[in-house]
């Protein structure tokens, strides 16, 4: 296909720019119109996906017959079978009475079927059997129908994550994929975004009635170093916004600035090399349960501290130096008063060598011994040991502790603990 061929097309179809990577997309899109098989077009979202799935309709044989476009992200899951098969009388809640399905009624045309990365796995199964035998079964029915429907798709995620995610089915992912057109992004096009900006500032200077606005070549520089994570509908939403409140008609790089977002990072779903998410960044979830997990540790060796600091056997000192790093940052924790345990029948601490503060019972499992530990008294009877060691110093009794003096000091305070 020469370039003169690609310039028609886009003219027909409203496409500017001159990117190679763009007319290739077209070019790949013209020759696959004319047969009947599957296409599936990649690329970020606002990008202009559905333009490529007209011209794969308007230059096929089916051009005459129906054309309908269906986000499949944007159908509840429960409902999109009878959206896209069609449902019998009285199948579901609320059939009042028997409907067609796209498949159906767009036969002999071509269905886009945008977002399919979205579809739930139930119903890629019955799309999987529309694509193989041009068959399917209305919802509550069990009757088999024939239908002769061109299908194209669209993604803007990764299709193979999904199928190694098992979230997508891998038969029906190389089913669709037999012959991919990917939609470059608009950071990848070059001087096509000041192409593009001209464009919309025409539309919209004659939809407001205003003066077109241009750009200086300082802010057509700007213009093209922003990455545009929304792509063409983000570059679209720029251009109305300079034409409705900018009262100067010509906008340089400082005045483009204050419309371009500071954030150039896109939370849109987009192909990526490697997982949904990037490989190495944590989503929140994943950051959450992090936290929660090196909690849990800490928490877990803090009780096995405690316990073994009131053992007969244990030695103090080295404890406290071996889990010192339980005690950092100890001067920025929000330390609230809660009410110590009351301690249950027959739950009495075991006896320590060195003191005489608890009654000797027998030995008990640890977990009872972890429930019943009271962290804010075994606190204070360390400082109170640690000052008690070092002839009341208190420099050398906090470094014993792993704390700070000044911890230690507001520590004295906090549990009114007198100089010994």
């Amino acid at each position: 296909m020469n370039q003169s061929e690609i310039q028609s097309i886009k003219q027909r179809f409203g496409i500017i720019g001159n990117s190679p990577l763009l007319n290739y997309a077209i070019q790949v899109a013209a020759q696959v119109a004319p047969t009947d098989m599957t296409v599936l077009i990649t690329g970020e979202s606002g990008s202009g996906k559905e333009s490529f799935s007209k011209i794969i309709h308007s230059l096929s044989p089916r051009k005459h017959g129906q054309f309908i476009a269906i986000n499949c992200g944007a159908i509840p899951e429960g409902t999109i079978d009878s959206e896209l098969f069609g449902h019998e009388k009285g199948s579901f809640t609320g059939a009042q009475e028997a409907r067609k399905g796209y498949f159906e009624v767009t036969s002999g045309g071509t269905i886009f079927l945008d977002e399919i990365g979205e579809m739930p796995l139930g119903t890629q199964a019955r799309l999987l059997r529309v694509l193989e035998n041009g068959e399917f079964i209305k919802v509550g029915s069990s009757k088999v129908q024939k239908t002769d429907v061109r299908v194209v798709t669209a993604t803007n995620v990764n299709l193979l994550n999904a199928v190694r995610d098992g979230a997508f089915r891998e038969d029906l992912y190389y089913r669709l994929n037999t012959v991919p057109i990917t939609v470059p992004p608009l950071r990848e096009r070059g001087e096509d975004v000041y192409l593009l900006f001209r464009k919309f500032a025409s539309d919209f200077a004659e939809k407001y009635h205003v003066k077109p606005v241009t750009l200086t070549p300082d802010a057509v520089l700007e213009l093209q170093r922003f990455r545009f994570p929304g792509n063409i509908r983000q570059l679209k939403n720029i251009a109305e916004q300079i034409s409705v409140l900018e009262y100067d008609r010509e906008i340089d790089g400082n005045k483009l600035r204050h419309y371009l977002p500071k954030e150039e990072v896109s939370t849109l779903p987009m192909l990526l090399p490697g997982n949904r998410a990037a490989d190495q960044n944590f989503s929140e979830r994943d950051l959450l349960y992090k936290v929660l997990f090196d909690m849990k540790k800490d928490v877990t060796d803090l009780k096995k501290l405690v316990y073994e600091f009131i053992s007969p056997q244990s030695n103090n000192a080295n404890i406290l130096q071996e889990h010192s790093h339980l005690f950092e940052n100890l001067d920025t924790v929000d330390r609230r008063s809660y009410p110590a345990p009351e301690p249950a029948d027959n739950r009495l601490l075991p006896v320590n060598d060195h003191t005489d503060d608890y009654e000797k019972v027998e030995d008990i499992p640890h977990e009872t011994e972890e429930e019943t530990l009271s962290l804010e008294s075994k606190e204070k009877e360390m400082i109170l040991k640690a000052l008690k060691k070092h002839n009341n110093k208190r420099k050398y009794a906090a470094h014993d502790l792993g704390i700070s003096e000044r911890t230690l000091y507001r520590k004295l305070k906090q549990y009114d603990i007198e100089e010994l």
